[in-house]
């Protein structure tokens, strides 16, 4: 999964008020990246797994994570907002950060449950979170996003 998680795929200092927003950013994002032709289904995809319980992590971070037949390629988009919202999480705390996993319906078994395990050991590393958390630099956050599936 070399270079995997691009530069392009990561942004930092949006202003999104609501979960509801930061997963259509994302959507929208997926559309422009050329991940997907459809924005709308990859955000009803989002939706429906955000009814099914929270994405939220601990300490800030979110996982959304959506399976569609919407998606051409898996994709990693992260945001990084400059403010914390409102989002179920297991600490019932707010997140800035979404590291949001866009895989295509007939990798459901196999690459959305690889890159879903890897990103959760990636957030139970305190040392990932804090570097995340004090840097702006895409590329920098990109490539430990990278390292960490990659791992």
């Amino acid at each position: 999964m070399s270079d995997f998680v691009k530069a392009g795929n990561v942004f930092v200092g949006q202003s999104l008020a609501t979960r509801e927003d930061m997963l259509r950013f994302i959507s929208d994002k997926a559309a422009e990246l050329g991940v997907t032709d459809d924005a709308d289904a990859v955000y009803q995809a989002f939706v429906a797994r955000e009814e099914m319980g929270e994405t939220g992590m601990t300490d800030g971070f979110a996982v959304p994570h959506a399976k569609s037949t919407a998606i051409k390629e898996p994709a990693v988009i992260v945001v990084k907002n400059d403010h914390a919202i409102e989002w179920p999480s297991f600490d019932d705390k707010p997140i800035d950060v979404a590291i949001s996993l866009l895989v295509p319906d007939d990798e459901a078994g196999t690459t959305h449950i690889r890159l879903l395990s890897k990103t959760a050991v990636l957030l139970m590393k305190d040392e990932f979170k804090a570097f995340v958390r004090d840097t702006d630099d895409a590329e920098a956050i990109a490539a430990a996003v990278e390292a960490g599936i990659e791992d």
